[in-house]
């Protein structure tokens, strides 16, 4: 059955009323050629199992189209799938010249809306592809990342975690698509704000077969700021201990300042009568 548009689109009561003659109807279903009918141009899936479609089109070769595909009328006389494109590449290797279809009028929101969800509620979808889905959802209807969640009836931290994995650069999340790495993985990329430390330590994942464990302790060890070399410190001679005292508590100050990231200067001179000590301190960080 469609998905009632109501819910995701919030359309009211002429939605729901038109939802439920969305319905499949066997007196609706018509038979057009397999050649006249185009794939979703919003479709979410960009990997499909070719071996899933083969037993899927040994299925429909033996006991025929138990479920129609969904389809809209174009300007050019063809179709566009809406729901079904399993079934349409399955019938497509069958070399079937028709296919049992139900033809509906939908707008180009609405056809990318159900083209989403279907992909969405079956869970097959590679977590870029749903993470696309996701981001496609919200910009077709305007909606916040919480009341998508309210209306797909998921967490909204599920949704903000995956929609993430879409500021990693495109070769990591190719590496998501291809199973080279999991989802794991490319969360804890994340971690790393600099792309090129992420694609750096992506091949080092790939080379080394690094699991999540590994790669979350590199990623400690990448985050590990450098301890810039401290100056060697002369000796206090002639001092009381007093003084000497103080002069290693104003040290000690110094590189507690230094451990915060200002690039603090200093210099000592001993002079006749007094020990003299010059702080430079820049104005930016």
């Amino acid at each position: 059955m469609m998905v009632p548009f109501n819910r995701i689109f919030g359309l009211g009561d002429k939605a729901e009323a038109k939802a439920k003659e969305e319905t499949y109807d066997l007196d609706e279903v018509v038979q057009l050629p397999v050649n006249k009918i185009e794939a979703n141009r919003y479709q979410p899936r960009s990997i499909f199992n070719e071996e899933k479609i083969k037993e899927l089109a040994q299925t429909i070769h033996t006991h025929g189209m138990i479920q129609p595909i969904v389809v809209r009328k174009l300007e050019d006389d063809n179709y566009e799938l809406i729901a079904g494109e399993r079934r349409w590449r399955a019938v497509q290797s069958l070399e079937w010249e028709n296919i049992s279809a139900i033809i509906r009028d939908m707008t180009d929101a609405e056809t990318a809306s159900v083209a989403l969800i279907e992909n969405l509620q079956r869970e097959e979808l590679t977590v870029i592809e749903e993470a696309h889905a996701y981001a496609r959802l919200l910009d077709l209807h305007s909606l916040t990342q919480e009341a998508l969640a309210q209306r797909l009836g998921k967490n909204q931290s599920t949704i903000a975690n995956k929609l993430r994995l879409l500021k990693l650069p495109e070769e990591v999340q190719q590496a998501v698509l291809d199973k080279a790495i999991t989802e794991r993985h490319a969360r804890a990329l994340i971690k790393l704000k600099e792309p090129e430390k992420q694609l750096k330590l992506l091949q080092a994942i790939l080379e080394n077969d690094l699991n999540v464990k590994q790669t979350e302790e590199r990623i400690a060890a990448m985050d590990q700021p450098k301890e810039a070399p401290r100056k060697k410190q002369p000796k206090l001679k002639g001092f009381n201990k007093d003084i000497r005292i103080a002069m290693n508590t104003i040290r000690q100050s110094l590189n507690m300042v230094s451990d915060t990231g200002v690039d603090v200067e200093s210099d000592e001179k001993e002079l006749d009568d007094y020990y003299q000590i010059t702080i430079k301190i820049p104005k930016k960080k």
